[in-house]
């Protein structure tokens, strides 16, 4: 009963501290955000409540990376305070363990590392999706690129160029479709080179329109240019290319998934979004290792405050990061496998909390 009552009030604490920190992470964020982007939002004339809706879908991301440095933060405050008001010294006494005494924080970060799964893997994309049409419309930002940003084969012909789709208003920008013979897959046949294609819901059509429509044959090339051009057999719909327009970081786990799947299928290679596919789940398990690593340093060191928590939470997330990033660019490189990738980081901290809960005194 008596430990029942020890792991009640130790959640209790822990989860508070870890809002607290995600909080305070979020606050500070976004403040320093908020003073890059100040110019870029007067230039643009931003009304104050579209910069509150900015912020409001940005929260989700700076929730998802700052998870395991609040879950470390609110570990290491949580059994600190307990060590500097002698209540470690009690619970030793009273014959509970480390591993024991470490039973509920690792039950609440395997719930918190659940919840950063789904979270980081559908709600966090989602909220990406807003963020980035608020920087189009009222930003400028992305609204154009140097090259095509989606490119794809139509059927066993048809390629299909696109610079940009513009999903409020089904249409494409910057426009190139080629049909190549049948027989030889190298050879061009005609092409249309337009403007905007917009898709005609009535007729269940695309319309080019402002572009040039063009013919080959062995000797002689036909250019015939036009305002309006119906195009039919086409084999992609507006939400198609809504689908191929998305971001990695706008595509949730269902998603990122097809686009594997489409990939493979293509005959693509899909190492790059499968390390983008495993690092959702290798981050989101990040709360567990990082309560392995910071609880037997902060449950042996009586000495300390806040500043040397907070210091250590934001020297551990660095070198989190940097292990990450090397990882990802041998993976990218071909040198590691996508899984491995995702996991190396965490698999090497692992091995450093296992050594240090080892040598820590029980």
């Amino acid at each position: 009963m008596k430990l029942k009552i020890l792991d009640r009030y130790l959640i209790k604490q822990f989860l508070q501290t870890t809002a607290f920190g995600l909080f305070a992470f979020i606050i500070i964020f976004i403040v320093i955000d908020a003073m890059e982007n100040l110019d870029d939002f007067i230039d643009q004339s931003v009304p104050v409540l579209r910069i509150l809706h900015y912020y409001l879908v940005f929260s989700p991301e700076i929730i998802r990376l700052m998870t395991p440095v609040a879950v470390l933060f609110a570990a290491l405050f949580t059994v600190g305070k307990a060590a500097n008001l002698s209540e470690m010294t009690a619970i030793k006494a009273s014959g509970v363990s480390l591993f024991r005494f470490m039973l509920p924080f690792l039950i609440t970060s395997i719930f918190l590392t659940l919840f950063s799964i789904y979270f980081g893997g559908y709600v966090v994309p989602l909220a990406n999706k807003n963020k980035v049409k608020i920087e189009q419309v009222y930003l400028k930002k992305s609204i154009y690129y140097a090259q095509s940003n989606i490119f794809f084969q139509d059927n066993r012909t048809r390629i299909v160029s696109i610079a940009f789709f513009d999903s409020d208003n089904n249409r494409a920008n910057q426009v190139s479709i080629q049909e190549f013979s049948n027989d030889d897959l190298t050879v061009m046949k005609s092409r249309i080179d337009a403007a905007f294609l917009i898709y005609d819901p009535k007729d269940n059509c695309w319309i080019a329109e402002t572009g040039v429509f063009r013919k080959f044959d062995e000797k002689n090339e036909i250019a015939e240019y036009f305002d309006k051009r119906k195009i039919e057999r086409l084999n992609f719909l507006p939400e198609d290319l809504s689908n191929k327009q998305q971001k990695i970081s706008e595509m949730n786990l269902t998603e990122l998934k097809e686009l594997i799947n489409t990939q493979k299928r293509a005959g693509n290679d899909p190492s790059s979004t499968l390390i983008d596919y495993y690092s959702i789940f290798a981050f989101a398990t990040t709360n567990i290792i990082v309560v392995f690593f910071g609880l037997p340093i902060s449950a042996n060191k009586r000495k300390g405050g806040l500043a040397v928590q907070i210091g250590f939470s934001i020297l551990f997330t660095f070198l989190y990061l940097v292990f990450m990033k090397i990882s990802q660019a041998f993976g990218k490189n071909g040198a590691l496998s996508p899984l491995l990738t995702a996991w190396f980081a965490n698999i090497i901290f692992l091995i450093a909390a296992i050594f240090n809960l080892i040598r820590a005194k029980l």
